[in-house]
């Protein structure tokens, strides 16, 4: 088959896995991000290695697209209004789960054996949740309800407090392993956090006032691609956070864009199949096979994980007098795990190659479970907390 035939097919399958994945998404206690995941696993090498290369060599940028929509739906969730609605809720939660998930894992690998340097970089990658599949499930709920506004406020910095305490790792085993440059990771960290921040601010605040004004109150689909478009190009060129880039500019317009009525509307109408292509052909992308190969060390890093995010969600809620649903079902929603992690698993083997196999095994393996069965636990989260009333500042 030539190649753009091939190409236009693949895509057409997969979007069409997607609506069927939808279809069963409404019907059965499983959310859609799950059931494309699998299908990604049947189709990939792991089992029928059906994914044409035309497609695959396409991840890293339908990846980057899908995200960078992502960050910018979740910067528009930061308004002010929402912080002083849950301002309290998304800071307290959001650090206490961050803190206590790391906690959780190095203390939990110390004590089978895990080399002390080792336990801290493990257990910093572990505080990172994945924001796209986390939205998701929120958007195929069709609920907009308190908790999970307050879920996708907390969800939103996550990333960015789990990338600081990587670097402060980072940092700390180079400096118990006696190498050169402790001080790098931090000063890395600032850079990739602080130019983010600033890209999503060149191109957040002229947006702000700009957009909208050819279709009054609505900015057009054209607009909204342009703005993700540019201020990922440029987060990626000078490489810093796409994500943190796109949130930042999401939150900009969407509380200084007083003229908007729908500011997002456009880029959630077209997100969707570039989400089915993503988790697709990330579910292909999953070495299934290193579930078995996990071992003790995986499966302590699985369980500690779990219950650090579970104590972490009822430290930080407890601490901000948060309702009895908050406390019981955010660390359930927090669960899924997947690119960020593995971004910082790459960075640690690289400075630390002697454990390089050890970190990717365990980070690559506790991924896929989290992945495929993260979701699951966010979509329970939001059945059981439809009615709460969440209480405010």
């Amino acid at each position: 088959m030539p190649q753009t035939a091939e190409f236009l097919f693949a895509v057409g399958a997969i979007l069409l896995l997607g609506l069927a994945a939808d279809f069963l998404g409404r019907r059965t206690f499983l959310p859609r991000v799950s059931l494309i995941l699998l299908f990604g696993v049947a189709l990939g090498n792991s089992v029928l290695d059906l994914i044409p290369v035309s497609i695959s060599k396409h991840f890293e940028v339908i990846t980057n697209i899908a995200l960078l929509m992502i960050g910018f739906l979740l910067g528009g969730k930061l308004t002010v209004s929402s912080f002083e609605e849950y301002g309290r809720q998304i800071g307290w939660i959001s650090i206490s789960v961050t803190l206590v998930t790391t906690i959780a894992v190095c203390l939990a690998l110390v004590a089978i054996g895990v080399s002390l340097e080792i336990a801290i970089l493990l257990g910093c990658i572990a505080a990172a949740t994945a924001p796209a599949a986390t939205v998701d499930v929120v958007l195929e709920s069709g609920e907009d309800t308190p908790f999970s506004r307050l879920l996708l406020g907390i969800v939103a910095i996550d990333d960015a407090w789990a990338l600081l305490l990587f670097s402060v790792g980072l940092a700390l085993v180079s400096l118990i392993t006696t190498m050169d440059g402790a001080l790098q990771p931090m000063t890395d960290a600032v850079y990739e956090i602080g130019g983010a921040i600033f890209i999503g601010g060149i191109v957040g605040i002229p947006a702000a006032y700009l957009t909208g004004r050819l279709k009054q109150g609505q900015p057009m689909l054209t607009e909204a691609l342009g703005l993700v478009f540019t201020c990922g190009g440029l987060a990626l060129w000078l490489d810093v956070s796409f994500l943190i880039a796109a949130m930042t500019m999401g939150a900009i317009i969407s509380n200084l864009a007083r003229h908007h009525e729908y500011p997002f509307h456009e880029i959630e109408n077209i997100e969707w199949p570039f989400m089915i292509i993503f988790f697709l052909l990330a579910g292909a992308s999953l070495e299934v096979g290193l579930l078995t190969e996990l071992g003790l060390i995986g499966g302590v890093y699985i369980a500690a994980r779990i219950a650090g995010k579970l104590s972490g969600a009822w430290l930080g809620a407890a601490a901000c007098d948060s309702c009895r649903e908050v406390k019981h079902w955010t660390g359930f929603a927090m669960m899924p795990q997947a690119g960020v992690a593995i971004g910082m698993a790459l960075l640690a083997a690289n400075r630390f190659p002697e454990s390089r196999q050890m970190i990717l095994a365990i980070v690559i393996g506790a991924t896929v479970f989290f992945e495929l069965f993260g979701p699951i636990f966010t979509h329970i989260a939001l059945n059981k907390t439809k009615d709460a009333k969440i209480n405010g500042n």
